[in-house]
């Protein structure tokens, strides 16, 4: 508020002081923003401003030639021109210094300025040869107290000195300004029009510099007449410096219409010698009208100019995007051409491969023709077999002499009624309870009322594991079949999931306990992989269905997904086609899950998963990838499970590289478990007993069950040979 009430009362007149105000200016857009700030915020119409420029020299200052004295006289045309469509009037000060700053102090300090405008731009200020110096600021700082020093940037003040004291009532400046703004009737009347030399080119100066402001005063002569260069004599030079947009784009060959520069060419060939007969005369009001329609004549000149320019512009432009136009059609038209040859070629190729496919459809139908055939074939005969495997099964739900059986009241007293505290576990096929049965600790697993297939697991489970007996095998205590419970020995350390990822708080388990419970899991699973007369796939082979007892010796449970393969198949090609997959995720082998067809090498796949986890103890997402990238770049010691410090490297990575070979994709690219895998499993349990036991004799694979030891027989097909298999 209190800047636009002083700008406004200088502007007005208010105030002590001269009223003198300079701009410093220069070539660059600084001094244009400079000026016109001024004018809008400093100068009332008809009042005088100075201009001042100052000539930077050498250290030895040369002898100025003329053609750099019209170079300093045409800097200030552009600055008149926009004074004179003001109304302002315009003093023009040409200072040579090698000290820019020190030459503006002084010439203000001399001429006692009140008022002092600066350009100052991004680029360092008006000024721009002296990239170095800091004008503004080093005019702000060294001007006298009675100068108020402003500096504009893009027509905002960016710094402002005030003055602490008024400026001189009288100066030799203010006089001088004064003097030649008072109206002289023997001069108005008596002055003939002076000529002026602007680059060796003699032209008529033109009265309408020297017309009436507003204010009622005459536009007399502003400074020396070396420096007073008419508005209309300029030509391009100062309107393109102060409206650079009139000549933008106009370098293409486009010329004003010859109408326009025809009333140029007049108005500056002007002859004001009539204008000048009539002065002597003393015909003042016909002046007055003569200037008046000359400004008038130039003003329309101006806007005619200004919309051929835009006119061409626009003309340009259109031009333009036509061209752009054409070439963007050519290249359409181009690429057309050539998705065109390219769709050809491809629809050849296309044709050629339509050709192909055809006769090898054609081949793939007769192939399948007999495949199917086959496939019948093969379909009649498993039928057959289900039907005897179901009447074995009807024998085992009706017959208690392989299995203890336990009534419902036993099972609700020990379980004091399925009481919530004594649950240990969860599972697909139900809850599974901690209790005592015959003084002996026991696990019993509940089925479900509402569990999916859950009678025939139940059924599954207990002719399998009522049948066997394998130290590596979960063994089966007893059964109440009319409410399908199942009574296990309870195995003390829970589940191998349970221990690898420490649940409970519990410890993790040493690298030799890792190996010596691969064994133990791979000499299970041969073991139900060989039993008699009929091989069993356990096909939902985990963590959490392998159990550890107290003395941390490894169990496969929950066989309630067991299938026995005919032998006739597992003599040939060991699959059995299934019409529906069974397992967990991330553990099914990714053929059968796909194809259905079931097989030993089924569980090969879950137990090369198994070993992963026992040598990193992560999740099975993603095990396979992760751990092959870490052996290709050598940063297998990362995957290993870090809650053991002490993991022989050698060992464990030729481990992982067999487990890798267990999780093949393919089937057939899966090792055999009994020819391959366990005997490097059994050399592992050596080396882990060895570290375990130092002073002990190491024990041989020999003293290991096996199955010839301990497998026993399920059985002929038919229920009378059940009876004398070999179960206890």
């Amino acid at each position: 508020m209190w800047l636009a009430r002083e700008q406004s009362e200088r502007k007005g007149g208010g105030g002590g002081g001269n009223g003198l105000v300079a701009v410093a200016i220069d070539k660059d857009k600084g001094s244009q923003n400079a000026l016109k700030w001024a004018v809008d915020n400093l100068l009332r119409r008809g009042q005088t401003v100075i201009l001042i420029h100052v000539k930077s020299l050498s250290s030895a200052p040369p002898v100025p030639t003329p053609r750099q004295e019209s170079d300093s006289k045409e800097l200030f045309l552009p600055f008149r021109c926009f004074c004179t469509r003001k109304e302002i009037q315009c003093k023009d000060v040409l200072l040579e210094d090698m000290d820019v700053p020190k030459a503006l102090i002084e010439y203000v300090s001399h001429n006692a300025i009140e008022n002092l405008v600066l350009g100052s731009s991004s680029k360092s200020g008006f000024l721009r040869t002296f990239k170095a110096v800091d004008v503004p600021s080093n005019v702000a700082k060294g001007a006298p107290d009675f100068c108020t020093v402003y500096v504009i940037m893009k027509g905002k003040i960016t710094t402002m000195r005030s003055a602490t004291r008024p400026a001189p009532m009288v100066s030799p400046l203010s006089n001088q300004i004064h003097n030649q703004s008072v109206p002289r009737a023997n001069q108005s009347e008596m002055r003939v029009p002076q000529t002026s030399s602007i680059r060796g080119k003699h032209i008529r100066k033109s009265p309408f510099t020297r017309g009436k402001g507003s204010n009622g005063r005459l536009y007399g002569e502003v400074g020396t007449p070396d420096t007073d260069i008419s508005f209309v004599s300029s030509g391009r030079s100062s309107i393109d410096r102060m409206f650079p947009s009139f000549y933008d784009n106009m370098d293409g060959g486009y010329s004003p219409r010859l109408s326009d520069t025809s009333n140029i060419e007049h108005r500056q060939s002007f002859d004001a010698t009539p204008l000048a007969q009539r002065w002597v005369d003393g015909s003042t009001d016909d002046v007055e009208a003569e200037m008046k329609r000359l400004k008038q004549e130039l003003k329309q000149t101006m806007e005619m100019y200004s919309k051929a320019c835009k006119e061409a512009l626009t003309a340009k432009h259109k031009a333009k995007e036509l061209q752009h136009w054409k070439l963007e059609e050519q290249r359409r038209i181009e690429e057309a051409r050539l998705a065109e040859e390219a769709a050809l070629a491809l629809a050849e190729k296309e044709k050629a491969k339509s050709k192909a496919a055809m006769e090898a459809a054609e081949a793939a139908q007769r192939i399948a023709e007999l495949e199917a055939q086959k496939r019948i074939h093969a379909e009649m005969k498993a039928l057959k077999e289900a039907e005897e495997k179901k009447k074995v099964l009807d024998a085992l739900a009706h017959s208690d002499a392989r299995y203890r059986r336990y009534t419902i009241e036993e099972i609700e007293n020990a379980t004091e009624y399925f009481l919530e505290s004594r649950k240990i576990g969860e599972g697909g096929y139900g809850p599974v309870y901690k209790c005592y049965l015959d003084h002996t600790s026991v696990a019993i697993k509940v089925l479900r009322p509402d569990a999916a297939q859950g009678r025939s697991q139940f059924l599954q489970e207990v002719e399998v594991l009522s049948c066997i007996r394998h130290p590596n095998m979960v063994l089966l205590l007893g059964a109440c079949p009319e409410y399908g419970c199942l009574v296990y020995e309870f195995m003390a350390n829970g589940s191998l999931e349970d221990r690898l990822f420490c649940r409970g708080n519990s410890k993790p388990l040493s690298w030799q306990l890792r190996f010596k419970i691969a064994a133990e899991i791979g000499t299970g699973l041969l073991f139900l992989h060989q039993a008699k007369p009929e091989p069993l796939v356990h096909r939902d082979l985990k963590p959490g269905n392998i159990l550890l007892d107290s003395n941390y010796i490894s169990k496969i449970s929950d066989v309630g997904l067991a299938r026995l393969v005919p032998p006739s198949v597992a003599d040939s090609v060991t699959q059995y086609r299934m019409t529906s997959t069974a397992g967990t995720f991330c553990y099914i082998d990714p053929e059968y899950q796909q194809t259905g067809m079931l097989g030993v090498k089924s569980d090969i796949y879950s137990l090369g998963i198994i070993f992963l986890q026992l040598l990193t103890a992560r999740p099975p997402m993603g095990l396979t990838h992760h751990v092959e990238r870490a052996i290709e770049k050598g940063t297998f010691a990362e995957m290993l499970d870090p809650a053991v410090p002490d993991w022989p490297f050698n060992e464990a990575l030729a481990f992982a590289q067999m487990a890798l070979k267990c999780s093949e994709l393919r089937r057939k690219d899966r090792p055999d478990l009994a020819k391959v895998i366990l005997p490097e499993l059994d050399r592992l349990r050596v080396l882990a007993e060895r570290s375990m036991h130092p002073s002990s004799p190491p024990r041989s694979s020999s003293d290991s069950p096996n199955d010839s030891q301990v497998s026993v027989q399920l059985g002929s097909m038919s229920p009378p040979s059940l009876g004398e298999s070999h179960c206890s």
